[in-house]
């Protein structure tokens, strides 16, 4: 493990807010380095683990916090890419290689749990949340099937990049977004009367607005209301978002070009943890949920927080 100030790191506080969120002891900690492209992270209480994708190199990493040792958690992982974690503690992991979203049962074995949509194989499973009636949503992009480095090429079967829910009874696969380029992290607000998800479509298109949407959870609780609205959106001297987490009090934690920004829910920009290197996405892991662990571009960084995450994932 790495103490001290690691270079290039700081807090930026933009709102008086943010400064209550860290101790002004507190320091951004670099766990481990050796990552192509680090994402994913999912955050196991009962094990003390964090588990996190290297997608080039088609592996997955484990982190146990208490002794700082990191390993391979499985090879040829199908080119994962985000993880998070379900109600009974399952691994729920959204495959570039294999275009499914899977879960890791407890007996070690692996379920596909999604894979085509109308008959139609999806693009790339990018990133997924967990609702309290089990259900699961997620997101899918194409960022898998554009190339070799996170995938196979081929081309798209279906009609864009949207985001879809699988029913926790049997499985049937809705399509709920259709509205963005390409959709990308994911989580609900504390309450889940609202979904939150970034689109990266710059990537491709540099007209693409660099933004969170927000969409309101309609009654019956499988569905959003209407096209949404933007929550926050990006300068392009910032990069992109790509994945967040939400804490208890509704705030978004989202990676972006430059590190971390924290976001109020009335979307103001509160602060950032500057990074040295590109962020991909964030969790809340530690017995208290209170640790902010932070997938850079090579390492896995860590900061301890005055705030908890809003669930495990």
């Amino acid at each position: 493990m790495f103490h001290g100030q690691i270079e290039g790191t700081d807090f930026v506080v933009l709102d008086k807010r943010f400064a209550g969120l860290f101790a002004g002891y507190q320091r951004v900690v670099r766990h481990w380095t050796g990552s192509m492209w680090a994402e994913g992270p999912a955050w196991f209480a009962a094990g003390r683990y964090l588990i996190w994708s290297d997608i080039p190199n088609n592996r997955m990493l484990r982190f146990v916090e208490e002794s700082g040792q990191v390993s391979v958690f499985r090879q040829a992982s199908n080119n994962s890419n985000g993880n998070t974690v379900d109600n009974q503690g399952r691994l729920v992991t959204c495959e570039h290689g294999s275009r499914h979203v899977t879960r890791t049962e407890f007996d070690g074995s692996i379920s596909v749990i999604a894979d085509k949509w109308e008959g139609k194989r999806f693009n790339s499973p990018n990133d997924a949340v967990v609702k309290s009636d089990d259900s699961i949503w997620f997101t899918d992009p194409a960022y898998g099937i554009d190339g070799d480095n996170e995938g196979d090429p081929a081309k798209p079967e279906i009609d864009g990049c949207h985001v879809y829910r699988i029913d926790p009874k049997g499985g049937a696969i809705t399509r709920l977004i259709d509205n963005m380029v390409r959709p990308n992290g994911i989580a609900f607000s504390p309450d889940e009367k609202l979904l939150y998800v970034a689109d990266t479509g710059a990537t491709h298109n540099p007209s693409t607005p660099r933004s969170i949407r927000r969409y309101t959870i309609n009654s019956d609780g499988k569905s959003v209301k209407g096209p949404g609205e933007v929550f926050a959106e990006l300068s392009p001297e910032d990069g992109l978002y790509d994945g967040f987490r939400v804490d208890r009090s509704g705030r978004i934690w989202t990676s972006t070009g430059k590190g971390v920004y924290c976001y109020e829910p009335d979307g103001t920009l509160i602060g950032k943890i500057l990074i040295p290197e590109i962020v991909a996405n964030v969790t809340f892991g530690g017995p208290k949920r209170n640790r902010l662990y932070i997938c850079g571009t090579t390492s896995l960084y860590s900061v301890l927080l005055m705030t908890n995450g809003s669930k495990l994932g």
